[in-house]
């Protein structure tokens, strides 16, 4: 697994503004969110782009929604992602000053990672 899009935000903006920006170009089969990606909005955005969504309903929603458990597991694919991410100084402290050139430094350090 490799990462096939990065977005950079500002620090205090809200990772679910991307949301959108992050399926619109792929076609997929199935896109995999955490929970706080639970809206109905979203739902359809997938939806309607001929995805499945595999998101856990949130704690706030009266109806739960099903979706695929032993899918949702494969995400941790992400989470490990960012942790071999972490494990390079020039990423994990942000010496770049501006976002292109940190952006950059990402994506570079996602294709180290993904021909290793």
């Amino acid at each position: 697994m490799s990462a096939v899009r990065l977005i950079l935000t500002a620090g205090q903006a809200s990772e679910y503004d991307q949301a959108n920006a992050l399926i619109e170009v792929f076609s997929a089969n199935y896109n995999l969110a955490d929970k706080e990606y639970d809206s109905d909005a979203f739902i359809l955005a997938i939806r309607s782009a001929g995805a499945e969504p595999v998101i856990p309903p949130g704690k706030g929603r009266l109806q739960p929604r099903s979706y695929d458990r032993e899918l949702y597991r494969e995400g941790n694919r992400v989470d490990r992602l960012f942790q071999k991410l972490q494990q390079f100084r020039r990423v994990a402290t942000r010496y770049e000053r501006l976002g292109y050139n940190y952006l950059g430094m990402l994506q570079l350090t996602a294709s180290l990672i993904w021909l290793a």
